[in-house]
Order: C-alpha cells, then structure tokens, then sequence
C-alpha cells in the first residue's frame, strides 16, 4: 500500500471521526444555546440559531431554585466516593494478594450485588434505614451508595492489585511488615491510579443517581437530581430554565473528568497487563 493511500485513509479515518464528534455533540450544543436565550426567543423553529443577546436570566433563575440542593448533592457524593473507595481498596487488596478459604466465594457474592436492580431492594431498604433512623437523611444516602457501590470497587481494586508482583508482598514480609503494613507502605502508593478509576466511577454514579434520592428522601434533604426532575415537571415550560438547570447539574462531573479524564484512562489499562 503506498504512502499517498495510507495518507489519505488516515484525513478520511480523521474526518469520519470529527463528523461523528459534531454529531454526538449537537445536544450539548442545543443545551448550551438555548439556556443562553430569554423565554420569549426560545421556539421549536428558532432552536438552532445563536441567541442575539446573551441573557444569563435562565441561568440565575436554575441556581435559585438548584441552589440549595446542590450542597445536599456535594455532601452525599464526596463521603460516599471516598468511604467506598477506601473499603473497595481493602477488599481488593484481601482478595488479590491474601488468599484464604472461602474467598473466590466472597468475592463471587460481592461481585453478585452488582446485578440486583435497584428496583427489587428499594421498600426493603426505605423500611430498613427507617427502623435504624436514617430514612429522610444524607447519611442514609451516604449508606446506600457505599454498599451498592462495593462490587464494583471491588472489582477494580482487585482486578489491579492482581497485576501486582507478588514478590513485593514477600518482601515486605521479610522485612517484618505484616498485613496493615504491607497495604499502606507498598499497596496503598501504588493505588493511586486505582483510586481515580474508582473516584471518578463512583462519584458520577452517586451524583446522577435518580432513584434512590427521590426514594429515600423528601424536601429540603433530596439531592440536586431530583430538583432538576421538579423543575422539568412544573406545570409552565420554560426550556430555557430547563437547559440551564441540566447544565448546571452537569458541571461538576464535568469537571471531574476535564482534570482527571487522563488519569481514568491510565488506571484502566494500570491492571491490564502483569509483570
């Protein structure tokens, strides 16, 4: 195959994928637009057009009434992250690198909470976290999402401490460093990547988690999502609120992966490959 050819499948290869690019993005597009305009210019024949004045009205009108429910989001979402992760991290390390009787059995039933809907467990779970008093609170919440959320921390962590010598478990032992010393001395530095895979799995999950907050909680304790529901549901549409409302709510996983996007790929490939 000459040169000239590979070139020129190569600008196609890149121009198919821009294409495709454009394309997946025409909804943010509309989104971005349309919470830019006033109610008056926004119209089902004018939905592609650039907004002739910017107005942030639509924007400051979504933040009132988001607002409050968006520290209830960051204080469910940053525990729970973190609590699962640091759990998920324990397990996989116990499960990779310290093998006992029983564990491919643990691990199978950790692994099988995965695939239980959500749907099946929600009125035992909305009696159980009322009978310990934390039904209607952040911290029920916060509960809820660190258990489901185990297997697949779990699974990740375990998956790539697997791809760990475990020479380096060995040398530790000769050393005189025994289970706790071995995970925060030698497993714990090398889990970073792990960490940001997990992170960034978990806290998009909690953030746009729709069911549980809507279950679980009522006013003022429901988490952003499901004010962003009670505005899509009002009884006047105003789409440019409606945008602005689900940009907003869209941010911060955004920027979660804008800083950390690199890193989440890196850790995905970490535990790929052995040796």
């Amino acid at each position: 195959m000459s040169i000239v050819w590979k070139r020129t499948l190569r600008i196609l290869l890149y121009v198919l994928l821009i294409a495709l690019a454009l394309l997946y993005l025409v909804p943010v597009y509309v989104v971005l637009v349309t919470s830019l305009k006033t109610n008056s210019a926004v119209s089902l024949s004018q939905m592609w057009e650039l907004p002739h004045g910017l107005s942030f009205s639509s924007i400051l009108s979504a933040w009132a009434q988001l607002g409050p429910n968006f520290g209830n989001s960051f204080e469910l979402a940053i525990p729970a992250t973190l609590i699962s992760a640091v759990i998920g991290a324990l397990n996989g390390y116990a499960l990779s690198k310290w093998k006992f009787r029983g564990s491919s059995v643990i691990f199978f039933l950790i692994l099988f909470g995965m695939f239980i809907p959500y749907q099946s467990v929600l009125i035992p779970l909305l009696k159980v976290l009322d009978a310990i008093g934390l039904y209607n609170t952040i911290g029920g919440l916060i509960l809820v999402h660190v258990v489901y959320g185990l297997p697949i921390v779990t699974l990740i962590f375990r998956n790539y401490f697997a791809a760990i010598p475990y020479d380096l478990v060995e040398a530790g032992r000769i050393d005189g460093t025994g289970y706790w010393g071995v995970f925060t001395y030698i497993f714990l530095p090398l889990s970073i990547p792990g960490f940001v895979v997990a992170g960034i799995w978990q806290f998009t999950q909690i953030w746009n988690n729709f069911l549980f907050a809507v279950s679980l909680t009522n006013p003022p304790n429901q988490p952003v999502t499901v004010a962003l529901v009670n505005i899509a549901g009002s009884q006047t549409v105003q789409w440019n609120v409606q945008m602005a409302s689900a940009l907003l709510v869209s941010i911060p996983t955004l920027i979660v992966y804008i800083l950390l996007g690199k890193y989440f790929v890196r850790g995905l490939l970490a535990g790929s490959v052995k040796g």
